[in-house]
């Protein structure tokens, strides 16, 4: 069931109040999932259950995006603010330096929590800032057009879209290797989320001039790949493996950009391998 939280988060205008969406579920050691641009946190679904079996899992709705609310206006949506503030959530939450894992933006802002001493491990699924000019251009033209889309359709040619295995392969196949495999309403809640994200056009101004540098040495940190990923090509993993030598890059065979749909029993493994391996870490 999703809940809300708020709380005070630091921003160049002061302090401020924020409102996030999230859900939680399991016992164990704290692990923080967090989506990736205009989507939500339901794109975690597919491997909550898992993940929930071992540990506290808390997937949660960026700033802007699914049932959160907007950053108080005026306030950027930078790494600068939205890192920070992802750590006065955790404290809201009663969590201290959990793991975190994320997908795409989600996974640029785990590494920047790990930067930041704000986690215990990082898992980072295709995650932003690994790119060049060129490629990070072709990902915001790929965005901004599903985000068209997404404003234009009615939702009752979305409905019908969603129905067929070709429907949902035009509405994502950016995003996933086997869109089929999507649930109808699935496809239909995560086009709304893009549609109705608050974030999504001040989100992407901010990523223009992001870019990941830098080791996170004593941190255990896994870069996972999807190897049909159209939106952050997979040879963006190279790049983040020299850019992280300490880092495991993993790829992950038939998945997309989202691979959690794509192979659940994978992208869980993956994770939970990750989170295992900071024993012995300090805490």
């Amino acid at each position: 069931m999703t809940a809300t939280v708020s709380f005070t988060i630091d921003s160049p205008l002061g302090p401020c109040t924020a409102t996030v969406a999230y859900e939680r579920k399991g016992a164990g050691e704290p692990l923080l999932l967090l989506h990736g641009i205009g989507h939500h946190l339901q794109a975690w679904h597919p491997v909550t259950g898992i993940l929930a079996a071992g540990h506290d899992v808390i997937a949660v709705d960026l700033p802007g995006f699914g049932a959160s609310g907007p950053l108080p206006a005026g306030v950027p949506y930078d790494l600068a603010t939205v890192t920070p503030a992802l750590g006065a959530l955790c404290a809201a939450l009663g969590v201290e330096r959990p793991h975190v894992a994320g997908n795409s933006l989600g996974g640029l802002l785990a590494l920047e929590m790990g930067r930041s001493g704000l986690a215990r491990s990082v898992t980072a699924l295709s995650p932003a800032g690994f790119w060049t000019e060129s490629e990070r251009r072709y990902a915001f033209t790929a965005l901004r057009a599903m985000r068209a889309g997404a404003r234009t359709l009615p939702v009752s040619t979305l409905e019908r879209l969603s129905r067929s295995g070709p429907g949902r392969a035009a509405l994502t196949g950016t995003i996933y290797a086997r869109p089929a495999l999507r649930a109808p309403a699935a496809v239909v809640a995560e086009t709304l989320a893009l549609r109705q994200a608050t974030g999504f056009e001040q989100t992407l101004a901010a990523g223009g001039s992001v870019r990941f540098t830098g080791d996170l040495p004593g941190l255990p940190v896994t870069i996972a790949w999807g190897e049909h990923d159209r939106l952050l090509l997979r040879r963006q993993g190279l790049r983040a493996k020299r850019t992280l030598p300490g880092a495991r890059l993993v790829r992950l065979p038939g998945c997309g950009h989202v691979p959690m749909n794509d192979d659940p029993a994978l992208v869980a493994r993956v994770i939970l391998d990750t989170a295992a391996s900071a024993t012995g870490y300090p805490a």
